[in-house]
């Protein structure tokens, strides 16, 4: 089975607790204002991926690996590739939490995801409003919920789901000429980034968050 992909990125410290594995999916009906991922609303051929390929890619990078986030893109419009792949990613590991980013509310993703839901740990619900900005941890609006979803869940994300943070966390990892931003940025952070790198001699091309 295939799975529209967007990027992996590994580890990731910014979009969950510990150093984890991160997975863009590629596809969003949903088209939130203000979204920092816009390259992924679009979904084509192009971007098929097998997920046994997503699985190799994965488990090559198990040693330390705490956990997987999976976001994108939205992962329910998926639910046949995202219960695929979260089942290997059991098999890798099964002590890795599994924590999912969705633009539509819990009931809806249960609903959309029968047989992948069984296998997240946490969910990140509901769209983001650029109009809500928040200090929550892990999100970009007041109005998203981290909502635990199994036992595991519960010991390793309850104590987070009313948590906020001091200041945004983001990472910048460079691939093939690529900068890539990892995490929830605040308001006016994306405009800072790219006065930092503009002043190093860096000029942003093609910047995703922006039409």
């Amino acid at each position: 089975m295939s799975l529209r992909l967007a990027r992996l990125h590994h580890p990731v410290t910014t979009l969950g607790p510990g150093q984890r594995i991160g997975i863009w999916v590629q596809g969003c009906g949903i088209g939130c204002p203000g979204c920092v991922s816009r390259d992924t609303w679009t979904a084509g051929p192009e971007h098929d991926t097998e997920v046994a390929d997503v699985l190799a890619w994965c488990a090559e990078r198990a040693a330390g690996t705490t956990g997987v986030t999976i976001t994108g893109g939205e992962p329910s419009e998926q639910p046949e590739a995202l219960a695929e792949l979260l089942t290997g990613l059991r098999r890798i590991d099964p002590d890795w939490d599994v924590l999912c980013y969705t633009g539509v509310e819990l009931d809806e993703f249960r609903r959309r995801c029968p047989a992948a839901y069984p296998e997240i740990d946490a969910l990140i619900t509901g769209p983001f409003r650029i109009t809500e900005p928040t200090a929550l941890v892990w999100r970009g609006s007041a109005n998203q919920r981290l909502i635990p979803c199994s036992p595991r869940g519960e010991q390793r994300y309850a104590r987070w789901a009313g948590a906020e943070r001091e200041h945004p966390e983001l990472q910048l990892q460079v691939d093939d000429e690529r900068v890539w931003l990892i995490g929830i940025p605040g308001r006016g952070d994306l405009d800072r980034v790219q006065r930092v790198l503009r002043a190093q001699g860096i000029e942003l091309e093609g910047v995703s968050w922006r039409p």
